[in-house]
């Protein structure tokens, strides 16, 4: 099913200051209230998105448009997404702002959810991507839960081992912050070579 070549597309969403702010939200003094939020804010705005692609791009194939320049188009915003990406790479740090999330209000963590994986650019792209791919091959919408399901697994995976580790969870968390600060882009462009060679295919077939 092609929404199983969406999956991968998941990481590429929350690698950055996506799963940063779930982990220092995870360690938070209200850290339930404010994860919740935060994961809430996020699957609005992540289904706004990619539901607006999705009519979009359906629209313009009911209007005529070929598959083939809907491919186009979602390879465009692949290769645009992977050199973003590239060229962010030495940029890599915790932004000042996130240290104060820890004292983040559940109104603040739901706004950052939803701006963070709703209007980041990135994200922007990808959700784009999303429901490009999946208008061009004509699935249906619904075929975007299961990647916005993982999306959303991946940001609440912080709180999880909260949960399931308690205190050692405190000290492992911050050594995966640090991985993912400097070590994202790399698995983000692998993801990203992986669909544009699955779009290709598409193209060519």
């Amino acid at each position: 099913m092609n929404f199983l070549t969406l999956l991968p597309m998941a990481f590429v969403m929350i690698a950055g200051p996506q799963i940063l702010s779930a982990i220092f939200l995870a360690t938070s003094e209200d850290w339930k209230r404010t994860s919740i939020a935060y994961i809430t804010g996020a699957a609005l705005s992540i289904t706004l998105f990619v539901t607006l692609a999705y009519l979009l791009l359906n629209g313009a194939a009911d209007q005529g448009a070929s598959n083939d320049a809907l491919y186009i188009l979602v390879l465009a915003l692949l290769l645009v997404l992977m050199l973003r990406t590239y060229l962010n790479r030495a940029d890599a740090k915790v932004p000042g702002w996130m240290t104060k999330l820890q004292t983040a209000t559940p109104r603040f963590a739901f706004l950052l959810g939803a701006a963070l994986l709703g209007v980041f650019p990135t994200d922007i792209l990808t959700s784009a991507a999303v429901g490009s791919y999946l208008a061009a091959h004509g699935d249906p919408w619904w075929h975007m839960l299961p990647f916005l399901g993982l999306t959303l697994l991946f940001l609440a995976i912080p709180s999880l081992m909260i949960v399931a580790m308690g205190e050692r969870a405190h000290v492992l968390l911050p050594k995966v912050r640090e991985w993912m600060t400097t070590h994202s882009w790399v698995v983000n462009e692998v993801v990203l070579a992986f669909f544009v060679l699955i779009t290709i295919d598409s193209l060519a077939g």
